[in-house]
C-alpha cells in the first residue's frame, strides 16, 4: 500500500462516492487539527468555476482548516445552483468540523456544464470524515485524477529555525494544460509556521515558475487551483521574507512546485515525450514568453515531435506569428546541442542527427531571436493520436 507523508497536523482521505462513471475514487479531504495559514493561485481564464470563486472568497479570511474536493465533475458553467452546492460542500465540511464554512476550500475537476449530484457528495463527505487519517494522503492524491495516467505527489523534510518541517505536495493534471494556470489542482500542505502574506507571494512567486510555465495542448481551464496550507505546528519562529531560512523555505517550495508541473508535463494526455522550449535574445522577456508559447503550443510542431521529425521550419513560422519581435536572418535554432538553423537559414546537419534527438524522452529546443536581453522557457510535450482518444470519450 502506497503512503504519502504528511506534516504534523494533517490528515486525508479518499473514497469512492459514484460520481464518476467508473468505480474509482472521486473525492477527496484535507484537514489540519489546528487552524492554518492559506495561500492560493486560482485560473486566469475569464470563465471560473464555482469552487474557484468560493476559494477566491475563504483565501481571504484567517483560519482554513480543510480542503474537500471531487473529481469527475467540475462544477462549471452551472450558474447560481452551481455556487450553492459549493457553498453546500464548505458548510458539510465545516458542521463535521465545527468550524465556519469560510475554513473551507472547495474544489472540483472534471466535466464542466453538468450539476453536481449533491446526495452522492453529501454522503461523500460524511463518508471521508470516517477515513480520515495521517497515512491516508494517497489516498486523496488517487482520488484528485482524472485522465491522469499517474499519480503525482512528494514530500520533502527540511529544518527550519532548527524545528523539523515537512512540505508534502499533491497535484493532479494531465490534459488542458496551458501556461498562465492549467486543468490541474494542487495542494501544498506544511507544518511550518509562515506569514500570510509571506506564503502567498511565495506560492505566486513559485507558481509562475513551475505551474505557470508548462503546456500539453494550449487550453486554459476554468477550475485551476493551487492551494497552501501552513498550521505552524513544527514549532519554528514565524517566517517571513527577513528570516534567516526564508530562502531556504522558498527555493525548496518551488523546487516542489517545479518538480510536481513536470510530473503533469510527463504525463499529458497521450504524451510520450517532454519538450523544453527555451528562447533568448528576446526584444523583452515578454517577447520571448510570446514565442515559446508560440511553439510549444504549435499543434503541428506537437505532431512533428509526436512523428520524431525535426521539421524546424514548423518552429520558425510559430516564431514568426508570435506578438515578439523577429527577423528572420538573426534566428538561430539548435536541438539540445545540435545548432540546426543560423541567421534563419538551414545548416549542414544530417537530418538523421536532428532524428535521433527528437526522438528521445526529453530533449530542448534552443531559440536565439539575438535582438535583445529577453529570454523565457515553457515545458510542453509531444501529442500523439491517444490525446484525440482520450477526448472524444
Amino acid at each position: 500500500m502506497k503512503t504519502l507523508p504528511l506534516p504534523l497536523g494533517f490528515s486525508a482521505a479518499g473514497i469512492s462516492a459514484g460520481i464518476k462513471k467508473k468505480k474509482k475514487k472521486d473525492m477527496a479531504l484535507i484537514v489540519s487539527d489546528v487552524p492554518a495559514v492559506s495561500a492560493a493561485v486560482f485560473t486566469t481564464n475569464q470563465i471560473k468555476a464555482a469552487p474557484v470563486k468560493w476559494g477566491i472568497h475563504v483565501v481571504e479570511h484567517d483560519g482554513a482548516r480543510a480542503i474537500v474536493m471531487n473529481s469527475g465533475n467540475a462544477n462549471a458553467c452551472t450558474g447560481p445552483q452551481g455556487y450553492a452546492n459549493t457553498q453546500a460542500m464548505a458548510a458539510h465540511t465545516a458542521r463535521n468540523l465545527g468550524v465556519e464554512p469560510t475554513g473551507v476550500f472547495v474544489c472540483s475537476t472534471g466535466t464542466i456544464g453538468k450539476p453536481l449530484p449533491m446526495d452522492k457528495i453529501d454522503a461523500g463527505i460524511d463518508a471521508l470524515f470516517k477515513e480520515l487519517s495521517p497515512k491516508h494522503g494517497f489516498d486523496a492524491v488517487e482520488a484528485m485524477m482524472t485522465t491522469d495516467l499517474a499519480p503525482k505527489s512528494l514530500s520533502v523534510d527540511i529544518e527550519i529555525d532548527g524545528k523539523p518541517v515537512r512540505i508534502t505536495g499533491l497535484a493532479k493534471g494531465s490534459g488542458m494544460i496551458e501556461p498562465n494556470m492549467a486543468t490541474m489542482l494542487a495542494f501544498i500542505l506544511t507544518d511550518a509556521n509562515v506569514e500570510k502574506h509571506a506564503l502567498q507571494c511565495a506560492l505566486r512567486s513559485a507558481a509562475d515558475t513551475s505551474f505557470n510555465r508548462i503546456s500539453v495542448d494550449g487550453d486554459q481551464s476554468t477550475n485551476d487551483s493551487v492551494i497552501a496550507l501552513a498550521n505552524g505546528m513544527a514549532g519554528n519562529e514565524m517566517l517571513t521574507p527577513s528570516s534567516k531560512d526564508w530562502n531556504f523555505f522558498f527555493q525548496t517550495l518551488e523546487k516542489m512546485l517545479f518538480e510536481l508541473a513536470m510530473m503533469i508535463v510527463k504525463d499529458g494526455e497521450g504524451a510520450t515525450r517532454v519538450v523544453t522550449v527555451r528562447v533568448i535574445g528576446a526584444g523583452s522577456n515578454g517577447e520571448a514568453n510570446e514565442a515559446a508559447r508560440a511553439v510549444a503550443n504549435s499543434m503541428l510542431n506537437k505532431t512533428a515531435w509526436a512523428g520524431t521529425r525535426p521539421n524546424w521550419g514548423r518552429i520558425m513560422d510559430a516564431v514568426g506569428y508570435s506578438h515578439a519581435q523577429v527577423q528572420e536572418n538573426r534566428v538561430d535554432i539548435t536541438y539540445d546541442t545540435l545548432l540546426a538553423v543560423r541567421g534563419g537559414m538551414a545548416m549542414d546537419v544530417p537530418e538523421e542527427e536532428l532524428v535521433k534527438i527528437v526522438s528521445k524522452d526529453a530533449f530542448t529546443i534552443h531559440i536565439n531571436l539575438n535582438l535583445g536581453g529577453g529570454e523565457a522557457v515553457v515545458y510542453t510535450c509531444n501529442c500523439t493520436e491517444d490525446y484525440v482518444r482520450i477526448n472524444v470519450e
